[in-house]
């Protein structure tokens, strides 16, 4: 059985609406199965106004990285600019998840062969639906994923309201099973860019935890716990932690 982690000490000192943050962060009670309800009135108002507000400036402010990191995927790895997966968002209602495509031009099939191949990078596959060493993953794309650069054109998605700044790490429907009978909290969020997942993570967190730090934020989410997970997210991104 994995360690619990510490309490976030940060988050602690934030006041929540709801009741705070566990000491630690494990599986909810059974009372937990019910999807929590979401921020009422004013609360709601304010945090999608953060979003609007936020996700504009950005993509202002950062048009020019945004014209950079295009233009070196199409000089480095000729193909798509754009990776538009099929995600589950609020509701359980698909919509495509945008990013900067840091995969080769053939990644499914890659994958499909190391998964045959290689029993480790299967388990590691089964256990965090990620790979440390992925052969899918290009030069460039290495470094648009430490420094979180590839995830920018999710801001689009925030804009349409497909996503939120903060929440759960949008998953695929295969992804679905593994929330068991949380997955209705997961369909009560909207997906998020960042999240308390991201900042709070060590470097193996395995899916279970992850899970875990999606009900931790589901019984606590305030317009004040999503502006300090964005406080967190910022020097996170400056260590190349990939908290986004």
């Amino acid at each position: 059985m994995a360690r619990p982690l510490p309490p976030p000490r940060v988050l602690a000192a934030v006041p929540l609406q709801h009741q705070p943050l566990p000491a630690e962060l494990l599986p909810p009670k059974p009372a937990l199965r019910q999807s929590p309800a979401a921020p009422a009135g004013r609360q709601a108002r304010a945090i999608r106004l953060l979003d609007i507000v936020v996700a504009g400036a950005a993509l202002v402010l950062l048009a020019p990285v945004l014209l950079a990191v295009a233009l070196a995927i199409k000089l480095l790895d000729p193909g798509p600019l754009l990776f538009a997966h099929k995600r589950l968002g609020h509701g359980g209602r698909p919509f495509h998840c945008l990013k900067f495509r840091s995969m080769t031009v053939d990644a499914d099939v890659r994958l499909a062969r190391l998964l045959e191949s290689d029993a480790e990078a299967r388990a590691e596959w089964t256990e965090t639906h990620k790979l440390r060493n992925d052969p899918r993953i290009t030069p460039l794309g290495r470094f648009l994923r430490r420094s979180c650069l590839d995830e920018l054109p999710q801001l689009v998605n925030v804009l349409r309201g497909e996503m939120s700044l903060v929440g759960p790490r949008p998953i695929t429907a295969a992804e679905a099973t593994r929330y068991g009978r949380h997955f209705p909290v997961y369909c009560s969020l909207k997906p998020g860019i960042t999240g308390l997942w991201q900042v709070m993570r060590q470097d193996q967190t395995s899916y279970r935890r992850r899970v875990a730090f999606d009900l931790a934020y589901a019984r606590s989410r305030s317009l004040a716990l999503n502006l300090a997970i964005l406080l967190l997210t910022v020097p996170s991104v400056l260590r190349g932690q990939g908290a986004c």
